[in-house]
């Protein structure tokens, strides 16, 4: 599908995995149900690099500091989704966009996670947090997000096995 890129918001995600090859989750503040979990992500500031857009989002959304982790990779070019027509209207006035494209990034996370702070910005995007594996992702996601994350299930596979 032939996307312009003008109609979607620049954003960045972060995919944390721990020693145990495990990912963190994140539950969005105020949702419940059986779709409310996903990864760090978030909008790019003007003239912001992905990769530094990638480790402010992570910070601010989870407390976590990029530079105490090890880097693991990214995925090549960008992922896009489309906001369903309810969303895209409250969307709207916000922002001038029909969806988002995203640049995603790993990390390797070796915390207990004492140091998770998910008010280290003070607008809490999260409630709540867990770890899960990588391959039972995708049940928990808003479908209008589940191709890009079935696809960073793929990606990122090789980063989802225990460290020795």
């Amino acid at each position: 599908m032939s996307r312009n890129k003008k109609d979607y918001r620049r954003n960045v995600g972060v995919v944390i995995f721990n020693a145990q090859g495990q990912v963190w989750l994140g539950k969005r503040y105020s949702e419940d149900g059986p779709y409310c979990w996903q990864f760090p992500q978030g909008g790019m500031d003007k003239g912001e690099k992905p990769k530094a857009a990638a480790k402010r989002e992570l910070f601010e959304e989870t407390g976590l500091k990029a530079d105490r982790m090890d880097y693991l990779g990214r995925i090549k070019g960008w992922l896009y989704y489309d906001f369903p027509p309810e969303l895209l209207a409250q969307k709207r006035k916000r922002f001038n966009n029909i969806g988002q494209r995203q640049k995603w990034f790993a990390f390797r996370y070796h915390g207990d996670g004492a140091d998770v702070d998910l008010t280290a910005h003070g607008e809490q995007e999260f409630s709540d947090w867990r770890w899960a594996d990588l391959n039972t992702i995708a049940d928990t996601i808003v479908p209008f997000k589940r191709e890009v994350y079935e696809r960073l299930i793929v990606e990122f596979a090789p980063f989802a096995k225990p460290i020795q």
